[in-house]
């Protein structure tokens, strides 16, 4: 008899939340180069929920691609900041449709009382800033995976 490995287990759609500063650091790893055109980014102001629809590179996925041979893999994501209470942003032109920004990182910048600021951080020297009353944040896979367009792992010349 053999124990069952990691490779066994069925693979399925990310879901994860974030309270707290921690929780969010992991929900950015795995939303790094996630890319997205900027019509994807929604504030509802009356709801105090921001949205981002994005293509998440599977960085999870990754040692399993090359471990099978095959391409690695993107999916279709949410990721929804609620408690939101302002929105601002910086080097990011939202009249421009046709524009693609991708994800460097996301943080949470403490306040008062658990309040603080969300700041996605974007290529290109883009940000999104967001005012919080509490720190809530969700990445949820809304799709299945698809093969990478470049069939390569992102990369970071630095």
């Amino acid at each position: 008899m053999q124990d069952a490995s990691f490779e066994d287990g069925q693979e399925r759609p990310l879901n994860l939340g974030a309270l707290d500063a921690e929780d969010l650091q992991i929900l950015s790893t795995l939303a790094q180069d996630a890319v997205f055109p900027v019509s994807e980014m929604s504030w509802r102001a009356a709801e105090r929920r921001f949205a981002l629809l994005i293509n998440r590179f599977r960085w999870e996925d990754v040692p399993a691609a090359k471990a099978r041979g095959r391409a690695v893999e993107r999916v279709q994501a949410l990721m929804v900041v609620d408690n939101v209470l302002a929105v601002a942003t910086q080097g990011i032109d939202r009249t421009d449709k046709d524009i693609i920004l991708s994800i460097l990182s996301v943080q949470f910048v403490a306040g008062d009382d658990g309040a603080g600021e969300v700041l996605i951080t974007l290529a290109g020297d883009g940000a999104v800033r967001l005012s919080v009353e509490a720190l809530e944040v969700t990445l949820k896979d809304v799709t299945r995976p698809y093969i990478a367009p470049s069939r390569h792992v992102p990369g970071h010349d630095g």
